[in-house]
């Protein structure tokens, strides 16, 4: 029973990375907005740097999806 609540336990503290990852998207967008609202020809060329950031913050964010999923039933 207490092996159980370990992984339970360790599944949640697991995780807590895709917090991290909806603040992290957060702020991205928000500061491309604002950047974009201040220079609007800039925009267009910051946007591929805004893709590949969005894509590396999804990615913590599935990697730690699976660990807490591995802790859980593996």
């Amino acid at each position: 029973m207490e092996l159980d609540a370990a992984k339970m336990i360790g599944a949640g503290l697991a995780t807590l990375g895709l917090g991290g990852v909806g603040i992290g998207l957060g702020t991205l967008f928000g500061n491309f907005v604002a950047g974009a609202l201040r220079n609007p020809a800039a925009a267009p060329k910051v946007f591929p740097n805004l893709l590949l950031g969005v894509a590396l913050t999804e990615a913590l964010g599935i990697f730690s999806l699976l660990i807490g999923l591995l802790v859980l039933f593996g």
